[in-house]
């Protein structure tokens, strides 16, 4: 928390002078982002000027939406902390996929609006000494990775299989589906319910769900899974990653309900994992999820119950399109994503060498007219 790193003798002080480091990634909204300011208005000359980084790995209009409020009010409030705070509190923005970094453009947008007030965007800017650059030419988008020799189908086997029914308690023939991930607001926990209830009407095939995670909406999905459909949803609380891998590769069908999904691990790790990947056609999985490599959807029950059919009922529909998903994983390991980490690190340290003067002018900063920066 801010006061327990802004004093003089904190811990974290202490390491960053000692490091003295030429580059200060802060991968914090809430409570780290403070940094960004001390070391931008001089209240920790010491360190000097290092270039200061966001690393945005969640949009803060979907936790405002899913925690506090929704609507305009909620929308609005995300805009103005990040246009007024976030945006101006740092040199470079890394987005961890194209959907998070829409969070910083519509915020400048909105902050900077021709009915906005151009005063208290000037007020805010200038006291952060923000960077007289254009916010689309501080922002990059790197997506991450997934472990491919960790997620992989050569995990697949009758044992696993067998185990997995065993744990959970339920019949040897039935088709498995998998949810991994928190139990909490943000994640449509609730589009799993309907999924079942409708899935359960198909006497043809006995669907059975495994939640893998844990979550504040735990306790409502046992009661609501109990009342809509008894037996057929069973949580198998945190797994550790061994396990889980081995059940990413066993299950007939991953699904994911998140539509707001900054980037989207999980769904990358079931496709490397050579699982048939069920997912809303929106947010951040859109970096690497097609129509092609998964059954992309609008993020309510029927239409994820309507895919799981179409899984089960074209076996050679299935195959081609985890085919190209373990393609698209071997594409997007993590050794890749730490290469594009790298490249865009080096682009923001010739660019900020660049154009240094732009970034650590304060006293240019404390007269310029930053509304004249946006209409440009």
């Amino acid at each position: 928390m801010p006061w327990q790193y802004m004093p003089g003798d904190s811990l974290i002080r202490k390491i960053m002078l000692a490091e003295k480091p030429d580059i200060v990634e802060v991968t914090d909204k809430y409570t780290l982002s403070m940094l960004g300011v001390m070391i931008r208005i001089g209240k920790f000359s010491q360190l000097g000027r290092p270039i200061l980084v966001h690393f945005s790995c969640e949009r803060m209009d979907d936790n405002v939406a899913s925690f506090l409020t929704g609507g305009s009010i909620g929308e609005r409030f995300a805009r103005r902390i990040i246009g007024n705070y976030t945006l101006p509190s740092f040199d470079y923005h890394i987005a961890n996929s194209t959907y998070t970094a829409e969070e910083f453009y519509k915020a400048d947008e909105y902050v900077s609006a021709k009915k906005g007030p151009k005063w208290f965007l000037n007020k805010t800017w200038r006291w952060l000494r923000s960077p007289r650059v254009p916010v689309r030419e501080r922002v990059i988008v790197c997506p991450r990775g997934v472990d491919a020799d960790q997620f992989t189908s050569d995990r697949r086997s009758t044992e696993v299989k067998g185990e997995m029914r065993k744990r959970a308690g339920i019949p040897a023939d039935a088709k498995v589906l998998l949810y991994a991930g928190r139990i909490s607001p943000e994640k449509n926990i609730a589009l799993l319910v309907d999924m079942m209830e409708i899935l359960h009407r198909d006497e043809s095939n006995d669907f059975r769900l495994l939640v893998a995670g844990a979550g504040p909406l735990a306790d409502w999905l046992k009661e609501e899974g109990d009342k809509r459909v008894p037996g057929r949803i069973i949580q198998l609380g945190h797994l550790d990653k061994e396990t889980l891998s081995n059940y990413y590769a066993n299950a007939d069908v991953f699904v994911h309900p998140n539509p707001k999904e900054p980037f989207g691990i999980a769904p990358l790790e079931a496709m490397a994992s050579g699982v048939p990947t069920v997912a809303p056609n929106a947010g951040g999985i859109l970096s690497y999820a097609t129509n092609e490599n998964a059954w992309l959807v609008e993020p309510v029950g029927e239409a994820f119950a309507k895919a799981v059919h179409e899984v089960v009922a074209d076996p050679e529909r299935t195959a081609m399109k985890v085919a190209a998903a373990v393609e698209t994983a071997r594409a997007n390991t993590r050794e890749a994503s730490t290469d594009r980490l790298f490249a865009a690190y080096d682009q923001i340290y010739e660019d900020f060498d660049k154009r240094k003067e732009l970034f650590t002018d304060a006293d240019a900063a404390r007269v310029f007219d930053f509304s004249k920066l946006k209409d440009a």
